[in-house]
Formats: structure tokens, C-alpha cells, sequence
């Protein structure tokens, strides 16, 4: 997996070296959900942390690898730099990529601290650095083994009771079976939707599975 860290040119790169000068710095990146009122509280968290600089995302997924002020801050960190941040959730969707991104921020020599996972702050340059990071290679797969282990006996185990995995249709047999008679009378399926407080996909869904089984309209109606 190649992660992207070169998003500024040649020149743009310089003007960035030349304003930060050539020490060390200790940067921070923050990613705050739509479901949080404002980035001040994880900036202020990484600021009391020692943090100089700090790149803040606000509403981004971290499964988008191009979010607005992450690929800015990989292309700020330098060589002896630290990332500081509040949690590896932070700036990776899934584990993999987390790994993937700590042994290339070793690479770069940048060290990486999380604020709330304290075992995350080691030198992947070293053989116990990588020995720690290939640990959590291995605990990410056997998470992934086991969820799909799970899922798949999950399934199995509701086949053989006669059920399909996956939510509750909102199409109940009553609904079906008013949807088919608006059907007969020619309602649109956009008037069956709204009469029936559904989805009109869920009302031409219905329908659709109703013809092939030759569904009756009402009970004792032939």
C-alpha cells in the first residue's frame, strides 16, 4: 500500500522548510466528526500536549485518504518530526491502513504519539519498534478472521432457521398486500409510497416479489 505524502512541489516544499526552519517540530492532526460541536476541544487537548502546529479536519472520514488538512500535514512533517494525535481512529479507517501508516511515518523518520494509546509511540526503526507494529499486524487479521467467522456462522445458523440475514423488510404481508390492491386500482408507486409511509424502492421491491409469488391481495380473497 503507498500512501500519499507528496502533494506539494519542489518549490512550495522549500517555502515550507524555509518558513518552519530546520529543527524538529511536534505536530498535531485532528479529525473532529460531524457530531461534535467544535474542533477547539481537540485542538486545545493536542496544544496542552506540546503540540506547535496543528491541522484540524472537521466532518472528513477517515477512510478518505484525501481529506483537506491530512495531506497538508504529512507533507509538513519532516525528518525527526512527531505526529501527535488524540487516537489512531483519528487518521485511519481500518487497521491495516494504520499499520501501513505507522511503518511509513518510520520510514520518514517521523515518530508517531497517540494521546490515548500510549503503546503506539515507538521507534518502528528499531527491532522491537517492528516487533510491536507486526503484533498489531497480526491482531488486525485475526480481528478480520473472527468477524467473518462470526458472520458467516451468524448466517448459516439463520438459514437453518428459515431466515435471511439482514434487516426487517418495511414491507410487512399487510402492506404488500394493500400495495398490491392501489397497484390493481392505478396508483402510481410514488402515491403507494406515500400513502404507505415507505420507500418507493420498497413498494416496486414488494410488488415485484408479489407477482412471482402470485401473492393474494387480501386474506380468504381468491
Amino acid at each position: 500500500m503507498s500512501l500519499r505524502f507528496c502533494a506539494l512541489n519542489d518549490g512550495e516544499r522549500a517555502s515550507s522548510s524555509a518558513v518552519r526552519g530546520d529543527r524538529s517540530s511536534i505536530v498535531g492532526y485532528a479529525r473532529v466528526s460531524t457530531r461534535e460541536q467544535t474542533p477547539d476541544s481537540p485542538e486545545a487537548e493536542l496544544r496542552a500536549a506540546g503540540v506547535a502546529r496543528v491541522f484540524v479536519d472537521r466532518g472528513e472520514s477517515s477512510r478518505i485518504a484525501g481529506r483537506p488538512q491530512w495531506n497538508p500535514c504529512l507533507d509538513y512533517l519532516r525528518e525527526g518530526d512527531t505526529l501527535v494525535i488524540r487516537a489512531l481512529d483519528r487518521i485511519a479507517g481500518t487497521e491495516q491502513v494504520a499499520i501501513e501508516l505507522i511503518r511509513d511515518l518510520g520510514r520518514r523518520g517521523v515518530r508517531l504519539r497517540s494521546l490515548t494509546e500510549p503503546f503506539l509511540d515507538v521507534d518502528t526503526s528499531t527491532p522491537m519498534g517492528e516487533a510491536v507494529v507486526g503484533i498489531m499486524a497480526v491482531l488486525a487479521q485475526l480481528r478480520v478472521a473472527t468477524i467473518r467467522e462470526n458472520t458467516r456462522r451468524g448466517l448459516a445458523h439463520a438459514r437453518a432457521q428459515g431466515r435471511t440475514g439482514g434487516r426487517p423488510s418495511v414491507m410487512t404481508p399487510e402492506r404488500t398486500g394493500a400495495a398490491v390492491r392501489m397497484r390493481a386500482d392505478g396508483q402510481s408507486i410514488a402515491h403507494i409510497a406515500r400513502v404507505l409511509d415507505v420507500a418507493a424502492l420498497s413498494v416496486s421491491r414488494a410488488l415485484v416479489k408479489a407477482a412471482q409469488c402470485d401473492m393474494p391481495t387480501s386474506p380468504g380473497r381468491g
